[in-house]
């Protein structure tokens, strides 16, 4: 009975050391949206998904590196390419549609983020041999990102906007970002990992669109063109869709300089959801070294010799 205890130790102590896979490398896919002063929805601005458009929805690609600190918390490294974009012409709302701005941004986000695991099937199926695994977390964290908005001519030329200063005003393309969100992940056969993450990114800055306070003048015809879109075509076309109107605003003096251009009272966002895959790396516990080295063809642990005392 003895004997059978031992082995019995010995194999789940095995198992044990051969289940820790704490570390997963991989890459993630998915779509993009963002929230702030150009598109959006019906009437005036409205919170979180609320105002977003799903024909503004671009894309994402990216890479992280995660190590299991515990079988509660997780730490993780990500580098991600997100691509936003946003365009008047496609609200309803009257006074955004007259505006006709539109961007689109490439951003380079690095960010360090904490897992919280709240739930956890260790062995999927009851199969007794726990090969597949199910996590459910919340994550948050901190993140720089690198952001240059563009806009388009009216011969669907790009042209950058932060050198432009089309607000009159001068701000950084390197931004913070704070990551939230929930996600799961689907270990198969101990050594992959397939999951899904929805993310929300709080942001510092109201200039991922270029478009935040009033509209200023300018010199440059370009700059010009760029900054004030606007035209008596698209307000004839607007009235002519809204007869209730009645022919007040939005006019083209409605969008000269010194009137509101955006809302600088809201910072921009943005949201991701995107799916992962990744690849395990198996490790091995501090006590699985030190017990039974010898299985990895090491040497068992010192043993202190003694001299007897007699």
């Amino acid at each position: 009975m003895r004997k059978l205890f031992f082995i019995s130790f010995f194999i789940a102590s095995s198992l044990g050391g051969y289940s820790q896979y704490l570390t997963d490398y991989g890459f993630s896919v998915g779509a993009s949206n963002y929230l702030g002063d150009i598109g959006g929805g019906d009437g005036t601005r409205k919170d979180f998904v609320m105002d977003m458009k799903f024909n503004a929805t671009r894309w994402n690609l990216g890479g992280f590196y995660r190590y299991r600190i515990s079988p509660k918390f997780g730490i993780k490294g990500t580098l991600n390419y997100i691509r936003l974009s946003g365009d008047d012409a496609n609200t309803t709302n009257p006074a955004r549609r007259g505006r006709n701005l539109n961007f689109k941004n490439d951003i380079f986000e690095l960010a360090a983020i904490g897992e919280l695991y709240i739930y956890k099937v260790n062995d999927v199926g009851g199969t007794g041999r726990y090969t597949s695994d199910f996590n459910l977390y919340l994550f948050a964290g901190a993140g720089l990102f690198y952001n240059n908005p563009k806009g388009q001519t009216a011969s669907g030329e790009w042209v950058a906007l932060q050198p432009l200063q089309t607000e009159g005003v001068s701000y950084s393309k390197f931004q913070f970002a704070i990551p939230t969100g929930i996600g799961f992940y689907y270990t198969i056969d101990r050594k992959y990992r397939l999951g899904m993450e929805i993310g929300w990114r709080t942001t510092f800055t109201d200039y991922i669109d270029d478009v935040s306070t009033v509209f200023v003048a300018h010199s440059d015809p370009q700059t010009a063109s760029l900054a004030n879109k606007t035209n008596q075509g698209i307000i004839n076309q607007i009235h002519a869709e809204n007869p209730d109107l009645n022919n007040g605003s939005p006019q083209v003096t409605t969008y000269q300089p010194g009137k509101k251009r955006g809302d600088p009272s809201h910072n921009d966002s943005y949201l991701t959801a995107t799916v992962n895959f990744s690849w395990a790396i198996r490790s091995k516990s501090k006590y699985y070294k030190a017990r039974h080295g010898w299985v990895l063809g090491k040497k068992g642990p010192k043993r202190r010799k003694s001299r007897a005392k007699f």
